[in-house]
């Protein structure tokens, strides 16, 4: 498969060139913002697109989205109407209305579509999953997630990811992003939301940058029309904390923090050591290697926008 590298916005893209490397033969890139651009393919050794329409004619069969979240829609219409198959980072776009424009373009024109969902596939949340769809937690009645990073404390993050409008938002909609997928995974989409969000860091470098000041210290609440009650927790002002899943029922709970994983049921009468799974192929070696599996479709990519809808309503 020929694939292409569209933007370099998004922090992940050098990672995703590598993952594409292995499997792919990858054919250039475009970034509107030339110095990037012209950096990122002199240290790869990469043909230059110096623009979307010459990455447009490149004859690729696929294209790896890494531009500004609200540059998304428009250039995903544009490939999909190029024939190009389409992976992109998270979120998908930011209106539930750009999302149904990419849909409707990637299905008039019959291409694939994957988006990002890397802790889905992951041993820690296939792990849990599979606790709770064995039934032993009875009624699923409570899920937690907490990812955070020191982002913006350790003054880590580009510029960029404090525009708000090419961002749509600060950590939740960026790195919170994780927590409303898996949610909607194991509860489906919810009735309401309520979130509070915050400017923690007290960073001076940090605050020059956060010109927009989005939040960087963040909870949703997620409510479920059958009582469940969902938690995603996220930010950029904290240091070494693990990512956290625990999912509760009527019968149970299963936690893990990591390459481990626990619960306590009716059954067990006892915290007891849960054997971790093994994890699945990470979203972009999916779309890389043609096996596709389900839970990172357009479906789900529409999802995740809603959510964040949701969580940013005032």
């Amino acid at each position: 498969m020929k694939t292409v590298i569209c933007g370099l916005w998004h922090v992940h893209a050098e990672q995703y060139y590598k993952t594409a490397a292995e499997h792919t033969e990858v054919l250039g890139v475009w970034e509107q913002n030339e110095a990037w651009r012209k950096a990122f393919c002199e240290k790869y050794g990469l043909k230059e697109f110096k623009s979307l329409d010459e990455l447009l004619a490149s004859g690729a069969d696929a294209a790896i989205v890494c531009t500004s979240s609200d540059t998304h829609a428009e250039v995903m219409v544009k490939l999909a109407d190029a024939k190009m198959d389409i992976f992109t980072e998270k979120v998908l776009a930011l209106t539930t209305a750009e999302c149904e424009a990419v849909e409707e373009a990637v299905k008039r024109n019959g291409v694939k579509f994957v988006i990002s969902y890397p802790h889905k596939y992951g041993a820690m949340a296939q792990t849990v999953k599979s606790v709770v769809d064995s039934g032993e937690l009875g009624k699923i009645n409570y899920f937690r997630f907490r990812n955070v990073h020191d982002g913006s404390t350790g003054n880590w993050l580009p510029p960029h990811f404090y525009n708000a409008k090419e961002c749509g938002g600060g950590a939740m909609i960026d790195l919170g992003a994780h927590g409303m997928y898996l949610a909607d995974w194991i509860l489906g989409m919810p009735v309401a939301a309520s979130s509070t969000f915050t400017l923690a860091c007290e960073n001076p470098e940090t605050a020059k940058k956060n010109v927009d000041q989005v939040e960087d210290n963040a909870v949703t609440v997620l409510q479920y029309a059958n009582g469940a009650i969902a938690i995603n927790e996220t930010g950029f002002v904290s240091h070494g904390y693990p990512i956290t899943i625990e999912v509760g029922g009527e019968l149970g709970w299963v936690r893990s923090t990591g390459k481990t994983a626990e619960k306590r049921t009716k059954e067990t009468k006892a915290v007891v050591e849960v054997p971790m799974v093994e994890g699945l192929p990470s979203p972009l070696k999916q779309f890389c290697t043609g096996n596709i599996l389900p839970g990172c479709g357009i479906e789900e990519a529409k999802n995740l926008t809603k959510l964040m809808e949701m969580a940013y309503r005032k």
